[in-house]
């Protein structure tokens, strides 16, 4: 069985991944959600280059609390493969691609291990999406509607039919749509 790629993302009612100012203050860190099951899960995590910059190596603050600092330890405890036009490389921390993504992914999924984490940004996710490297879809549906900001689909070539394999609700008001590509 190969490893799945999975997109796993917060976004809000009207289909933004963040804000117009890149703000994400109304993504729930929610521990019902059972976050560090899901990081259990994989052992892999790509990232666009500007995600990487972002987030690829934060470190929480001393006041967060323990779930936070342990969820991220557990996040820079992956590895870590960054997709970029212009970097190469390897900075220790992640391994940069710069071209032949479908090979290199395929090549990763053939791979022994876990599961594959597609963090983001939005225009590597279209990419792989219309590579039709995408085999699951875990979109936590926020209650917040911003009018405005950076949607999670953009430039979508194809129509994807997606099968529901599981929805959970919890008491934050995040609904957890998990869909599987048809034919997965």
């Amino acid at each position: 069985m190969n490893r799945k790629i999975i997109l796993d993302l917060a976004v809000t009612l009207d289909g933004f991944i963040e804000g117009k100012n890149g703000e994400i203050d109304w993504c729930i860190m929610d521990s019902e959600m059972g976050f560090n099951h899901f990081l259990n899960q994989i052992d892999t995590i790509l990232y666009g280059r500007k995600s990487y910059d972002l987030w690829g190596q934060f470190t929480p603050e001393l006041e967060h609390g323990d779930s936070e600092r342990e969820f991220w330890e557990l996040v820079h405890s992956k590895e870590k493969y960054v997709f970029s036009r212009t970097q190469k490389g390897t900075d220790h921390k992640a391994i940069f691609i710069n071209e032949s993504i479908l090979e290199k992914v395929n090549e990763l999924k053939n791979k022994p291990g876990k599961d594959i984490w597609l963090y983001g940004g939005a225009s590597l996710i279209t990419t792989f999406i219309n590579l039709g490297l995408v085999d699951e879809f875990r979109l936590s549906v926020h209650p917040v509607v911003l009018g405005e900001g950076k949607p999670l689909f953009v430039d979508i070539k194809q129509r994807l039919n997606l099968k529901i394999a599981n929805t959970k609700t919890f008491s934050s008001g995040v609904v957890q749509l998990i869909y599987h590509m048809d034919g997965n």
